[in-house]
């Protein structure tokens, strides 16, 4: 049988080289905005959370695969202030898999959906607490600016280079995280940088089917789709959002989903919680 494997949305350097010179944001400046110690376990690092107040919202756009838009109610929950950096995933899982290893402040990267379940049970353990993967509906909501949603295209703004690391701007290397202009939410890199995975298996069509209130997505992982010549097209086995370095602005947007598989180097995470 052939198979087509579907074009990687972005390529990043096989060496990448991150540079920090024109930042003066540390490590606890940061990503590291808290260093716990407990009696047990010594340090832990764990991440600013920001509490998002529950609400409705019209999810969605007018592009393919993020039809239609419709109205979505969540309860409040908590997202990280940042993407996960390499120093923390290095803190909890011992070594760093980041394609761009020495920057430490940048988000993690080259990690599946399955190695992040990995740390967040290591995390939980750690900590004592109850940390995941945002849904999408969650993660979309928050990008979005939640009850102080402004309405902008990108996370923070209509002006890409403002709020993003993308190809415009990037160099297509990942940057430290934390020095773009946060959204309404005082969430950073939400639209750039890395993307993101979310908890829910995708389904391009699952707006059309998705409940009202706080939706998960797909129970599984729907079959893979053929083209019209027989051929099977690997559609994502998890939802991604957010574009990263290496994109242009299009992926960047809040509702954007893309609908092909990506390279894991490209993909990184941001925790949540429940309130």
């Amino acid at each position: 049988m052939k198979y087509i494997f579907m074009a990687v949305l972005v390529t990043t350097a096989s060496s990448i080289s991150c540079s920090q010179s024109n930042s003066k944001k540390s490590l606890n400046a940061t990503a590291l905005d808290s260093v716990k110690t407990t009696g047990t376990t010594g340090f832990i690092i764990e991440q600013e959370m920001v509490t998002v107040q529950g609400g409705t919202f019209a999810m969605g756009g007018n592009e393919e695969n993020n039809k239609p838009i419709h109205n979505v109610t969540l309860s409040s929950f908590k997202i990280a202030k940042y993407e996960t950096t390499q120093a923390q995933w290095e803190k909890v899982m011992g070594k760093n898999p980041a394609g761009n290893p020495g920057c430490a402040d940048c988000p993690v990267g080259s990690i599946s959906w399955e190695m992040v379940q990995t740390f967040i049970t290591k995390l939980n353990r750690l900590t004592g607490k109850h940390y995941r993967l945002p849904t999408e509906a969650e993660w979309e909501y928050a990008a979005r600016g939640g009850r102080k949603s402004k309405n902008f295209e990108f996370a923070g703004g209509n002006d890409i280079k403002a709020v993003a690391w993308t190809s415009l701007d990037s160099g297509l290397n990942p940057h430290p995280v934390g020095q773009k202009k946060p959204n309404e939410l005082g969430l950073y890199d939400m639209s750039g940088n890395a993307w993101e995975w979310c908890n829910d298996f995708y389904d391009e069509n699952y707006y059309r089917k998705s409940p009202k209130n706080n939706p998960t997505g797909p129970a599984t992982k729907p079959p893979d789709k053929k083209n019209d010549d027989g051929l099977i097209i690997i559609t994502p086995l998890r939802v991604v959002r957010g574009g990263n370095s290496g994109n242009g602005s299009a992926y960047s947007r809040v509702a954007s989903r893309p609908k092909y598989r990506l390279g894991y180097h490209s993909i990184g995470f941001r925790l949540a919680s429940s309130s």
